[in-house]
């Protein structure tokens, strides 16, 4: 005896048959359009079940996409983003109503019939062939199942749902073998279910579940027997009967569904008729998806959320495996920002920097001990409206991470320089004759046998920031005061290679991904950077020499369908950069920058804290780089495109005569960093004793040029080579010509225009 299907109906090979038998008929209707019976059937014109049967019967059903939650580390929502806005349900949490109505509208004996109704198709072609145009469908529920999966499965490739979509015999009959087969495995309410959580119900609603949110703000199992009807009725053409856009329209398609379910005894005939004469009640909540609906101000975060999925192959061997996983969603993203922390950062900036001004600034905490990404913030807006200054360049990260070309640090680097010195051996008590200028000492040693020489003929030059300001200097007071002349003596001693090499290990390198200049002058910042990178290498001092590379995610969970899976995500890899004790003394020097130096404005009074300011020449860029035993964080201000001097300028409403990184970026660094530990304990570094420095001179100056009333800071001069660069290059170990002839590469760093990007006067 032939094997009956769930929901009655031949076997597949008997409706196969059945199918073949009337498809020269009904080829027509079958695929929607109207085309000539014989010659334009392709396969079924064969009418042999035997070529039927050879057509494959597997369908690979693609996980639904479905939205992605990101998450702040406390559960809290930051965004939601999805390629497909669409949340699936099981048929148990659909409205009876919502299941009777689809049913009604699109195969009222979707229960009788198998993956084909014969009886409909006749019926069809009947009405068809009276109208002289295709008025009536033939489709199953099933094989509407089966279409949407072919374009679910085509995702946002427009050629191929194209191809999932077009009106051909041959899709037509492949569509309803494999229609045979869910049939055959699934039943009749699970490919209702199914349907219902696969459907397009316009206005970005993929699924009924989204779709009873967009339109009526409630959950699938709550809908009435008009708003289902409302919803069953969108379906056949989603941009026609839109009920946000054509009320009257949608209002009558409702109306055809309600009476549709009355003839097939869904509902009574009064309850259809009251349900005609309620509104249609709509309560529309618009569709939220991106980065660009973050709270918090964590739009660029959640962008670099992304921008980590797409890049790290522990989420995909390649881009394109990563990107399916993305989109497909359904992801639940518990991400390392910590919402007190991050209020702290965009509070900060808001009081200090307005959208309007003309510069910008950046800020981002990490975690020492740990990489992890806990504030991270900006003054520009984040959106796509480049007149209203919003922007989605994040000003806080790399390159290949959605960030710019980075930023010069300035003596933010400084600190680098002296863990390199320190590692090697260097005293604490070094002292140097740090003159007010000097040209750069010639040759410098660096990497792989080669040596920096400067160029004989017009040798590179550098001063400090006031004539006052001459040596000798000890380590501690230099650092202090930032002296300029005391540092690339130091890196003329010790040699490039080992600031390079402690770079490194501490998780410096370039904002484009290039390698650092072999070249004397990095000892002044002349390398760009970005703050989330700053931020990172100061959590090493923080860390007592540990570096951990930076971490935004947590964990990962995947619905898949009624199910979920963890996946596995990037850990911070941490590594020891410098000694204990190197840490121990770099916190100790940058204590005095915050208690008695540049960074007085930006130290916290409630804890210890440690720093170092930072300004480039011509001031086009400003920072503070600083920490405390538990958190650090980076803040730079400056104009991202390079164009606007911060001299004579306002900034959040306070005029600047000239900028420095300890009256602008400083005071936002210290708000920032109090709201984040507030309410923490306070936790105490681990100092070694530094010998006090000499006696001042008693007519020197203490901190240079003095901004707003006595502030003292860095400055950046106009002196030496500003415009032009450093002049000189590598050349090898065994060749000293006394100048550049022969040198390899030869004028290894130049300026890049502006005169920005020169060491000339560099301070602080």
């Amino acid at each position: 005896m032939p094997k009956k299907r769930s929901g009655g109906g031949l076997s597949p090979t008997q409706q196969a048959a059945k199918f073949l038998g009337v498809s020269v008929l009904a080829g027509a209707v079958l695929a929607g359009i109207a085309l000539p019976a014989v010659g334009a059937l392709g396969l079924a014109a064969k009418g042999s079940v035997e070529s039927f049967d050879a057509l494959p019967a597997n369908l690979k059903t693609p996980p639904l996409s479905q939205r992605t939650a990101i998450l702040d580390a406390e559960g809290g929502t930051i965004a939601t983003v999805y390629s497909r806005d669409r949340t699936v349900v099981a048929l148990k949490d659909i409205s009876p109503y919502m299941q009777k109505a689809i049913v009604a509208i699109e195969d009222s004996r979707f229960y009788e019939h198998g993956a084909v109704d014969l009886k409909g198709v006749l019926r069809a072609l009947n009405k068809n062939a009276r109208s002289g145009e295709v008025a009536e469908g033939a489709s199953t529920l099933t094989q509407q199942y089966v279409k949407n999966v072919f374009v679910e499965e085509a995702g946002d490739d427009p050629t191929k749902v194209a191809q999932a979509t077009q009106q051909t015999i041959g899709r037509k009959i492949r569509e309803l073998k494999l229609a045979i087969q869910v049939e055959e495995e699934l039943g009749k309410k699970k490919i209702l279910e199914n349907y219902l959580n696969i459907t397009f119900f316009g206005q970005q609603a993929y699924g009924v579940e989204a779709a009873a949110q967009r339109y009526f703000s409630k959950s699938a199992k709550d809908l009435n027997i008009q708003e289902s009807a409302l919803l069953a009725g969108i379906v056949q053409s989603p941009s026609r009967y839109d009920p946000v856009n054509d009320e009257a329209e949608a209002t009558k398609r409702r109306n055809v569904v309600l009476t549709r379910m009355a003839q097939v005894g869904d509902i009574s005939q009064a309850e259809a008729d009251k349900a005609k004469d309620a509104p249609l009640g709509l309560k529309v909540s618009r569709p939220k998806n991106g980065c660009i609906t973050a709270v918090k101000g964590a739009g660029f975060f959640c962008d670099y959320v992304r921008a980590v999925f797409l890049s790290d192959p522990v989420f995909g061997k390649t881009k394109e495996d990563r990107a399916k996983i993305w989109n497909q969603g359904g992801l639940t993203i518990r991400t390392t920002l910590d919402p007190q922390a991050q209020k702290s950062v965009q509070q900060s900036i808001k009081d200090h920097v307005y959208t309007s001004d003309d510069v910008a600034t950046a800020a981002t905490i990490v975690e020492p001990g740990t990489g992890k990404i806990v504030g991270m913030g900006q003054s520009r807006p984040y959106g796509i409206d480049v007149k209203q200054g919003e922007t989605t360049i994040n000003l806080s990260v790399d390159n290949a991470m959605g960030g710019g070309a980075g930023y010069q640090p300035g003596s933010t680097f400084k600190p680098i320089v002296a863990a390199a010195a320190l590692e090697g051996g260097m005293p604490v008590t070094k002292s140097y004759s740090s003159p007010y200028e000097m040209e750069y000492p010639s040759p410098v040693a660096a990497c792989e046998g080669k040596r920096w020489l400067n160029d004989r003929d017009n040798p590179a030059e550098l001063e400090n920031e006031n004539e006052t300001e001459v040596g000798p200097y000890d380590m501690k007071e230099a650092t202090a005061k930032s002296v300029n002349t005391y540092y690339v003596q130091m890196i003329s001693d010790i040699g490039i290679c080992p600031v390079t090499q402690m770079a490194d290990k501490m998780g410096v390198q370039r904002a484009n991904g290039n390698k650092l200049e072999q070249t004397p002058s990095i000892a002044l910042g002349v390398t760009e950077v970005s703050p989330l990178t700053m931020a990172s290498a100061y959590a090493t001092f923080a860390s007592r020499g540990m570096y951990c590379t930076p971490v935004a995610i947590e964990s990962i969970s995947q619905r898949v369908g009624n199910k979920s899976k963890s996946l596995e995500v990037p850990k911070s890899t941490c590594s020891r950069a410098m000694s204990e004790t190197t840490a121990d003394t770099v916190n100790t020097l940058l204590k005095g920058v915050v208690e008695d130096g540049t960074g007085r404005e930006a130290g916290l009074d409630s804890r210890p804290s440690a720093g170092k300011t930072g300004t480039t020449d011509e001031r086009y860029a400003a920072w503070f780089v600083g920490y405390t035993p538990d958190l650090a964080g980076a803040v730079w201000v400056g104009d991202p495109k390079h164009e606007r001097k911060m001299v004579d300028i306002s900034i959040g409403g306070v005029p600047h005569g000239k900028v420095f990184g300890g009256a602008v970026p400083g005071p936002i660094w210290g708000d920032m960093m109090s709201g984040a530990l507030e309410g923490e304990p306070v936790s105490e570094f681990n100092l070694v004793d530094i010998p006090d420095s000499r006696e001042k001179d008693e007519g020197r100056g203490d901190d240079g040029d003095r901004d707003d009333g006595g502030n003292g800071d860095e400055d950046n001069g106009d002196g030496g080579n500003g415009d032009d660069g450093v002049i000189g290059g590598l050349i090898d170990g065994g060749t000293d010509n006394g100048g550049t002839d022969g040198g390899f590469p030869g004028n290894l760093f130049q300026g890049q225009g502006n005169g920005g990007n020169g060491i000339g006067g560099r301070r602080g």
